[in-house]
């Protein structure tokens, strides 16, 4: 089962994401082989939360990541935002052909419900999604959202990835591959 974690910063946490770099890295090294994509959101060069879209047993799996990461036991983050995901694209980051420099990249998120929107990616646009998917319940039959990782000229575009009105809102953050350097 694959599952989008969204860890959101608390405001003025960075001293202490960097404090525990270290301890993040060798926590994220346990999952390494199951990670389809992960990252942190910015604005600037300041980190404003982490993307992790991780394939895990079952939903119990999926909150003892979320919640046993390091920089959340240690109160960096302000809240998590946790759903089942599928991967429309079948591939991980790593495999996106526009590999992990050039360009503007983005989190696009929408919140929804009711009847399912935007199961697959635009026509167009697949050489720039990184990563794609719906958002659903634990259960897998219930239809919250799309989550998806682009590459874009500007956060504008990145958008146009879903359909506004089909969304509570979307959210737009600056995004860059993570993972050890």
């Amino acid at each position: 089962m694959e599952f989008f974690c969204y860890h959101r910063d608390r405001p003025g946490s960075g001293a202490l994401r960097e404090k525990l770099a270290e301890e993040h890295w060798s926590y994220m090294d346990r999952y390494d082989a199951r990670l389809i994509a992960r990252g942190p959101t910015l604005d600037g060069d300041t980190a404003t939360g982490s993307v992790h879209i991780v394939d895990l047993p079952d939903p119990a799996a999926a909150r003892a990541f979320a919640f046993d990461e390091p920089n959340y036991q240690a109160g960096v983050y302000r809240d998590v935002l946790l759903r089942r995901w599928r991967n429309v694209l079948g591939r991980t980051m790593w495999d996106f052909p526009g590999g992990r420099e050039g360009g503007n990249r983005y989190l696009v998120l929408g919140l929804g419900t009711g009847q399912a929107a935007d199961l697959v990616p635009p026509p167009g646009r697949r050489d720039d999604v990184i990563a794609y998917g719906p958002l659903l319940s634990d259960d897998g039959a219930t239809w919250l959202g799309t989550a998806a990782l682009v590459r874009a000229t500007d956060p504008g575009t990145a958008r146009t990835v879903l359909t506004p009105e089909r969304y509570a809102g979307v959210e737009v953050h600056d995004w860059e591959f993570g993972g050890r350097r």
